[in-house]
């Protein structure tokens, strides 16, 4: 010992700066996560530096090895952890398991380990890009089923004509997910959501229409758990629209809750010794059911004879029921707030069928749930977030027409700072929910199937929709309330609610699937810890949960390093004009890492129970990940420098909602004792934040650049139904806002003449043949110039009906009221 203490004589005469040493290692150690050998090494040196002796030291190494080596850590500390564990870790049901067990994890795994390497995860994850024949099909035949509908008619007669339905089977609408080989499209889900994003922007009762058969139903359960014959018995079929298919799950007491169906089915032998199910069913809101000739059916299958050995109760099971059958009950139809699509009850009693029926033939008895789960994994990332592309890419071409056509004061209205707040906010979610929808789809084509992905896709595209299409109506005005041919917003706003319900109610999604699924499923290390304990298994616990105390010591330091350097520490990813938000993103992911492990520690299994903390969580994730899909679309598409104004603008905002889901969970994070600790380290959140809002001036430079005609406004709505046809509504505005532009510089010419008093004060038509005759303008320049006038005037119509008009809902309307004198201009 006395040799030691010699051989350690020189550390201790230097202690200060081995002391310094030691701290800066401890740093870079927990900071990177190294392993705990690195530990051991930078505390050895801590010791030195506070004079150790020898005999501490040896200890201290004695104690180490304790955790070093596995036998002797699992025999004598993770065998007691494992036993205290099993009763703090939350209990997992088993429709639960399945659920979680359904869908794969991707970048949310990173995200939740608070360590996201983003080099690696876009090297990883190419950006997506259609087929040419995938363009080909969005050029040709939804081009043309765009031109046969015209949307204020299908809302008047409430139907689809048939010319689009004879659209629909001819080009195979209804088979864009299904193979080639059985005589569907074979698209992508990048293509898949394309389609359906042009045809809301064009009509959503088509857009549905088209949309359901192509998500959750009898084609894709058909295709990945169909037998052979299924397969190819009705595949073809239900690609060409020969068989309508809808699928029945929901029910009065099983919405969101959908493992609580009621619908029932019991196995029996017949006279001939066939197996057959006699079903009973009562569904509701279930989408194209009236006009169906395929119903797909989740219902609870019962064996009271143990026919299959299995008990009585064989679980949730999926079968495809010909509307035909005898017992099946079709026709009648709900009303979704007007919106003219097929949405309906269907009711089955004492339905008897063959056990062929079941999705998978006998073998797919009892495995429903599992199907419905593994394909809501990936449907819930395609559908709904498309229709918010459309969506939002239409209100971004309409109001940034309107609002530089519509005069107030003198003055376009999109020139007033409190119409700029609406229209940057519109154009951003446009911006972000197209980057979300393409990598989405493009993990989805990579064969992922992120649950908790998808679930904040739909969330959040369906939640940012509803925002856009109100802020439209505020922009719009009279116009966005007054109905008629006209209108280019109303149906929108009507029809937005139905999105939030379905596909797992908006509320439940926030506070129990994205987060509380999340812990359990993207979690780097629970889900394993969960599962060890409950089955016993001591190594495997022991694996996981080490780790997991490493993953938490290092997000600690993480946190703490990166929140007082602002995120400088944390590297800039691929680098370039946006890797400061790569460096705040990492900053995020660490303190979220660390929240989590914190709430789960303090509030074991009632965590899932704390809806408005488990909303936060949600909210913090979610935005972290739809920043990387903004940063992943820049990078993607080039690096566009035009594209800056809105991705910085994007981003911002992303970063100002993550913000604000810390401070909401700083503030009112409930431990005994120490929930003063989190309130100072809300004070600390407030004081040094993580983002902030967009500022005035970067909502100013976006609008302006959308308020005009250009290649950036034409670029980010290409995915949007835009024609040239004058007489169509979004044809109108477009062509108005060319000629007005055109105009402007006109306009100043007789503006700066007044200043300068060339010309006396008035409106802009007295003034027009004054401006040509003292050379201000030309006569050409005054044409254009009267022609813009006139077309904006016209532009800013609406529609009227005389009161039997009215009272009949017919598609008739006149425009009405006191026109200038330039309405020979008109095109």
């Amino acid at each position: 010992m006395d040799t030691l203490t010699q051989l350690l004589q020189p550390i201790y005469e230097c202690s200060s700066y081995v002391l310094l040493a030691g701290i800066l290692a401890i740093l870079i150690t927990g900071f990177f996560g190294l392993p705990f050998v690195a530990w051991v090494l930078s505390l050895t040196i801590v010791l030195l530096g506070f004079h150790a002796s020898p005999l501490c030291i040896l200890i201290f190494w004695g104690l180490s090895l304790l955790f070093i080596i596995p036998p002797v850590r699992r025999t004598l500390v993770s065998n007691l952890v494992m036993k205290v564990m099993k009763g703090i870790l939350p209990k997992i049901s088993d429709t639960e398991l399945e659920a979680i067990e359904a869908g794969s994890v991707w970048i949310e795994g990173q995200l939740f380990a608070g360590y996201p390497k983003f080099k690696k995860i876009f090297k990883e994850n190419p950006y997506p890009k259609l087929t040419a024949e995938e363009q080909a099909f969005l050029d040709g035949p939804v081009e043309e089923l765009c031109k046969a509908v015209n949307d204020w008619e299908v809302w008047q007669k409430r139907e689809i004509p048939k010319e689009a339905w004879d659209i629909i089977k001819k080009e195979k609408f209804f088979g864009m997910i299904i193979p080639k080989e059985y005589g569907g499209l074979g698209f992508s889900a990048l293509a898949h959501g394309a389609v359906i994003s042009k045809l809301t922007s064009r009509c959503i009762p088509l857009a549905v229409t088209v949309m359901v058969p192509n998500s959750l139903g009898p084609a894709e359960l058909l295709y990945h758990y169909g037998t052979d014959e299924q397969k190819k018995t009705l595949l073809p079929k239900l690609a060409t629209g020969e068989e309508i298919p809808c699928f029945g799950l929901t029910e009065p007491t099983a919405g969101s809750d959908a493992g609580s169906v009621l619908s029932y089915g019991e196995l029996y032998k017949d006279a001939q010794g066939e197996l057959r199910i006699r079903l009973n069913w009562n569904k509701r809101w279930i989408t194209l059911a009236a006009i169906s000739t395929l119903i797909g059916l989740a219902f609870r299958l019962r064996d009271p004879e143990n026919l299959l050995g299995k008990g009585e109760d064989l679980g949730i099971t999926c079968a495809l029921i010909p509307a035909k059958t005898p017992g099946v009950v079709v026709g009648r139809r709900h009303d979704p707030l007007g919106v003219p699509f097929y949405n309906c009850p269907t009711q089955g009693n004492d339905v008897d069928v063959s056990i062929d029926t079941v999705v998978g033939g006998l073998s797919g008895v009892g495995k429903g749930w599992s199907m419905l789960m593994a394909c809501l994994a990936a449907g819930r990332g395609i559908s709904l977030p498309s229709q918010a592309v459309g969506g939002a890419q239409t209100l971004t071409r309409i109001v940034s027409a309107h609002s530089a056509i519509r005069m107030q004061f003198g003055v376009p209205i999109a020139s007033f700072e409190g119409v700029e707040e609406p229209l940057a906010r519109i154009f951003s979610y446009n911006y972000i929910l197209e980057a979300c929808r393409n990598y989405t789809c493009g993990s989805i084509d990579a064969g992922n199937k992120p649950a908790v992905v998808t679930a904040m896709c739909k969330y959040h595209s369906t939640e940012m929709g509803r925002i856009a299409v109100n802020d439209a109506m505020d922009v719009m005005g009279g116009t966005g309330i007054s109905c008629g041919p006209r209108n280019t917003v109303a149906h929108a706003y009507i029809a937005n609610p139905i999105g939030i319900t379905v596909e797992g109610a908006n509320i439940l999604t926030r506070t129990l699937m994205i987060f509380g699924q999340g812990l359990l499923r993207a979690h780097p290390f629970v889900f394993q810890e969960v599962m060890a304990a409950t089955n016993g298994d001591l190594k495997a616990f022991d694996r996981a949960f080490w780790a997991h105390v490493g993953s938490v010591v290092r997000n600690m330091f993480r946190s703490f390093l990166l929140s007082i350097t602002r995120g400088y520490l944390a590297s800039r990813g691929p680098g370039g004009a946006l890797g400061r938000y790569y460096q705040k993103l990492s900053w995020a992911s660490a303190s979220f890492g660390l929240l989590t492990d914190i709430s789960m520690g303090t509030q074991g299994g009632s965590l899932k129970f704390k809806g408005k903390l488990t909303g936060r969580f949600a909210d913090i994730l979610s935005w972290m990940y739809l920043a990387t899909c903004i940063l992943r679309r820049y990078e993607g598409e080039g690096r566009r420098e035009e594209d800056l104004v809105i991705v910085r603008y994007s981003l911002d905002y992303a970063f100002a909602q993550i913000q604000k889901g810390f401070s909401g969970l700083f503030f009112n994070l409930s431990v005994p004792g120490f929930s003063w600790v989190f309130r100072l380290f809300g004070l600390w959140s407030e004081i040094n934040p993580i983002g902030t809002p967009p500022s005035d001036r970067r909502g100013h430079e976006l609008v302006r650049a959308f308020v005009k005609p250009s290649e950036f406004r034409d670029r980010h709505t290409q995915g949007a139904y835009i024609t040239d046809d004058t007489q169509e509504p979004m044809g109108r505005l477009d062509y108005t806002l060319t000629k007005i532009t055109e105009a402007r510089e006109i306009e100043r010419k007789i503006k700066k003449a007044i200043r300068a008093k060339t010309l006396p004060k008035g409106p802009l038509a007295s003034l027009v043949d004054e401006a040509v005759s003292k050379g201000v303008i030309s006569s050409d320049e005054k044409e254009i110039l009267l022609l813009a006038e006139s077309l904006r005037w016209d532009a800013i119509q609406v529609d009227d009906f005389d009161d039997d008009e009215y009272k009949a809902h017919t598609i008739k309307s006149k425009v009405t009221g006191l026109e200038p004198n330039l309405t020979k201009h008109h095109p």
